[in-house]
């Protein structure tokens, strides 16, 4: 679905000569087309400030809506306004269905003195938003019916109970059921679910571990569960960009240039790809105690089957609490990509409690803690450990010795190392 909304985006900057963009009702991202331009009146404040934060302000949508856009059946045309931070004009073209507006398509208008797009040229990109229409009115629609489906997939025990919920899944599908799809979990996650999310298939709203529907909503220990139809299995990277966008701007990785909205290369809500992962020895000297529990995604290995859901739905549990863990695997972290937490995630479903670990883990001696994760992370190298963290070897030493002494096992021994290591990693699981 991701990319048939970018060729209809493309078809569009090709009818009207000029970059693109989707958003939705709500001023978010779906897709954009690519934007190369040394005209610095395109880089406004509203535009940077959609680029930052994939979304535009109250205000700022309050003034384009200003505009009439909710209301429109044809092209908007929105005259520059640079005490509003709007350097250069817009034009927008609503995406309707059946009379209710889907979202919008935006883009930059000539320079005051140059001609515009021809008549015949809007027209055409209008035929276009309707055809985008349709799929957003189909794919919110599917997403809100298949909620139910979809959320006792993932809740029903084992056996008949499971059986019989993916085969009502199955067939409220229909033959897109036996498509590739990919499970993500975002958690933690307050409100209700969104009423659609680009490219899904089903969204609901979950118990994120064991908890009962109650008991998880009183104690804020919900997720969302995104269902997502994939083309292939190495075609994640659509996937990834909208799962990013449900996360606050904090938990999202950096911003880069390359879509925007009205405040961008045509519409309020910029877009950003993935930034470079925080560096491994700074992420590893992080203290294993107490992580905070931000909003994080984990997504699973596709798969081609339903009955294969509940599994994937593990993975993608897990692939979220290790995001949280260990925060260079995040925000976003992929299932196959987590490493030993794959393991752990599916072992310590609980907090870690080993007699061994128990006093190394309290905030007392948390700088010993995090010396032998880091020690046991580069398998025992002295050297790599103690350049690490910043210390002279002879600390580094001292600071094992006392590590021994506290939890009584012997840093010499495989199997003392591998007990120790895997307190420390289970530990920062939430």
């Amino acid at each position: 679905m991701k990319g048939d909304y970018q060729d209809l985006v493309d078809e569009i900057s090709a009818l009207l000569g000029a970059p693109a963009t989707l958003e939705n009702r709500d001023f978010r991202l779906i897709a954009f087309g690519a934007h190369d331009s040394d005209d610095d009146l395109a880089m406004d404040p509203v535009r940077t400030r959609s680029i930052l934060t994939r979304q535009s302000t109250a205000a700022v949508r309050s003034w384009f809506e200003g505009f009439g856009i909710a209301r429109a059946t044809g092209p908007v045309r929105i005259p520059a306004a640079p005490d509003a931070g709007v350097f250069r004009g817009r034009i927008c073209l609503p995406v309707r269905f059946r009379g209710i507006v889907q979202g919008y398509v935006w883009l930059l208008d000539q320079e005051p003195g140059k001609p515009g797009p021809e008549p015949a040229a809007l027209a055409a990109a209008m035929e276009v938003a309707e055809r985008i229409g349709v799929l957003l009115a189909e794919e919110a629609k599917a997403g809100a019916d298949l909620s139910r489906e979809f959320q006792a997939v993932l809740t029903a025990g084992r056996g008949w109970q499971q059986d019989m919920a993916v085969a009502a899944l199955r067939a409220a599908l229909g033959p897109g059921g036996d498509g590739l799809h990919a499970a993500v979990c975002v958690a933690p996650w307050s409100g209700e679910a969104p009423a659609s999310v680009p490219g899904a298939a089903a969204v609901c709203l979950v118990p994120r571990r064991g908890a009962g529907g109650d008991e998880a909503t009183a104690a804020g220990d919900l997720a969302l569960a995104v269902l997502l139809r994939l083309r292939s299995t190495d075609a994640l990277a659509p996937a990834l960009t909208a799962v990013a966008r449900l996360l606050p701007r904090a938990a999202e990785p950096a911003a880069t240039a390359g879509a925007a909205g009205p405040g961008g290369t045509a519409g309020p809500a910029g877009t950003a790809k993935a930034a470079g992962a925080t560096a491994a020895a700074k992420a590893r000297a992080k203290p294993p105690a107490g992580p905070a529990r931000r909003m994080t995604a984990g997504v699973a290995d596709p798969v081609r089957g339903l009955a294969e859901l509940p599994g994937a739905w593990e993975q993608a549990v897990a692939a979220a609490r290790a995001a949280v863990a260990q925060p260079r695997l995040g925000p976003v972290a992929q299932w196959s990509a987590i490493g030993p937490y794959r393991l752990l995630a599916t072992l310590a479903a609980d907090p870690v409690d080993d007699p061994a670990a128990r006093a190394l883990l309290t905030p007392a001696h948390r700088e010993l803690a995090r010396t032998a994760e880091v020690f046991l992370d580069c398998a025992g190298q002295a050297g790599r450990a103690a350049a690490a963290l910043g210390i002279h070897r002879q600390t580094l030493y001292y600071r094992l010795a006392r590590v021994e002494q506290l939890t009584g096992l012997d840093l010499d021994e495989g199997e003392d190392r591998l007990l120790l290591h895997m307190a420390l990693k289970a530990a920062r699981l939430t």
